[in-house]
């Protein structure tokens, strides 16, 4: 069976069986096509070490269009392993229908530089879930999305896809993720009593949660649902509006709400779950604020007996 075939039936494959998103699918599309386009490879059995060797080392140089200095950079560590992740889970895809081809675990990832974490201080976060001071519909609502991002570590896209039928009389809600993966989040008082508040002052009938506000109905198209980039654009609004300079995004409030589990004695494990993490090595950037806890107990208690 030729490459082409393959391809597509993997593509399939990823979309029907293992559940994941189109643009997941869209992405795993463009690292292979960018690997057999340098290789120019046309039959499984002649994906060999050397050809991936020969186009790691072209990936490695190729540009990032970022210039630092005057010079140009090239490809991060981290999107270099995008590619690779792509190709090895093909070679995967090939090994479980019995194609002869390279073994995956041929294919080791580079080493990349642990992932710096985007925090902000319990002060700015504090002032962020508290600059939507209005009771207009649009202030009520920008207030109900911080309130509920931070109580439930959900991802934007998670957020957005809420639907208006939440039940508000418990104190959690189920969320599909990541592969389709369902968890558990839980809803604070302070998001709970924000989310009715919002909730009170709808007058269309759209089943999504957070909608636009301000349309006419001879302005509505469809649905009124809000897009993950505008939502992006409510939380640098009130980031703006609080005075922090960082830059403030869903992501960062997301990290917050899991470095304020641990702080507070939450276990990894648990956070984990919490966030939807499918493997707990991506939790364990978390990792500084229980070292910083135990820096905290040996300063307290190491030597006192001497």
């Amino acid at each position: 069976m030729d490459i082409k075939t393959l391809k597509r039936q993997f593509f399939e494959h990823l979309e029907i069986e293992k559940g994941r998103s189109l643009k997941t699918v869209e992405n795993y599309e463009r690292y292979l096509e960018r690997f057999f386009s340098f290789t120019k490879i046309s039959d499984p059995k002649k994906i060999t070490d050397d050809a991936v060797r020969e186009f790691r080392l072209w990936l490695n140089r190729q540009p990032s269009g970022v210039t630092t200095g005057g010079r140009a950079e090239t490809l991060k560590k981290k999107t270099q392993n995008y590619y690779l992740i792509a190709l090895r889970s093909f070679l995967k895809y090939l090994r479980k229908r019995g194609v002869d081809s390279l073994s995956p675990e041929r294919i080791d990832l580079a080493k990349v530089a642990e992932r710096d974490l985007d925090l902000i201080s319990g002060a700015d976060l504090a002032r962020l879930l508290n600059a939507p001071d209005g009771e207009d519909i649009k202030s009520l609502r920008d207030k109900a999305i911080l309130e509920l991002f931070f109580s439930t570590g959900l991802r934007l896209s998670e957020l957005c896809s809420l639907a208006r039928d939440l039940d508000l009389s418990r104190d959690e809600f189920s969320v599909r993720g990541k592969g389709e993966k369902v968890r558990v989040v839980f809803i604070s008082p302070a998001a709970r009593t924000a989310i009715k508040a919002y909730l009170a002052k709808r007058v269309d009938m759209d089943d999504a949660l957070f909608v636009q506000t301000g349309l006419s109905a001879n302005e509505e198209r469809g649905s009124l649902r809000l897009t993950p980039r505008t939502v992006e654009r409510i939380v640098k609004h009130y980031a703006m509006k609080a005075g922090i300079s960082k830059k403030v995004t869903p992501h960062v409030i997301r990290h917050s709400f899991a470095t304020d589990l641990l702080q507070n004695g939450a276990d990894i494990r648990s956070v984990q779950i919490m966030l939807g993490h499918a493997n707990i090595g991506t939790t364990q950037i978390y990792t500084h604020v229980t070292d910083q806890q135990l820096r905290d107990v040996h300063k307290k208690f190491h030597g006192k007996g001497s």
